[in-house]
């Protein structure tokens, strides 16, 4: 298989643990802005500008370094549904 460095809908289905990295863009959020983003980018990983799949013995850990570009889908996203 080639390598995990997309969003994979079907690799999605096999995600066990996700880890959540941050940019230097981004890098002064205060903690509960990372507790919060993280959340809300891992629900929607499609979003991510920078994902990587790491394979594990059970799965795979989903791994997402989050910059601006990343927070700004979010809320682009959010705003829509609304």
């Amino acid at each position: 298989m080639a390598g995990y460095n997309k969003y994979d809908r079907r690799l999605e289905s096999l995600v066990v643990e996700t880890r959540t990295f941050w940019g230097d863009d981004v890098a002064e959020l205060s903690e509960e802005d990372r507790r919060w983003l993280a959340r809300q980018i891992h629900q929607r990983p499609h979003l991510a500008g920078t994902i990587n799949y790491e394979r594990t013995h059970t799965g795979f850990t989903r791994e997402i370094t989050i910059h601006a570009d990343d927070v700004a889908r979010l809320y682009e996203e959010e705003y829509q549904a609304s």
